[in-house]
């Protein structure tokens, strides 16, 4: 039996827009910041679907570890 190769799911700025439901323009400067992982193909960005969902854990985590320590 052949082990099956796990390829990462690329996704375009719309469909990342669409999955965290912001406005393209957003997803655009977050970016072109660096807050959200992406890189440029050519003229286009292009998003792993599995470093998005790390960013939003990471996030998360952040997030809530800031409202704890203002507690």
């Amino acid at each position: 039996m052949q082990k099956q190769e796990r390829r990462p799911t690329i996704m375009t700025l719309e469909e990342v827009a669409r999955f965290l439901r912001l406005n393209k323009s957003t997803i655009y400067r977050m970016a072109r910041e660096g807050t959200l992982p992406a890189w440029k193909l050519g003229n286009v960005w292009r998003f792993k679907k599995e470093a998005i969902e790390d960013w939003i854990v990471n996030s998360q985590r952040a997030h809530e570890q800031k409202s704890h320590r203002k507690s």
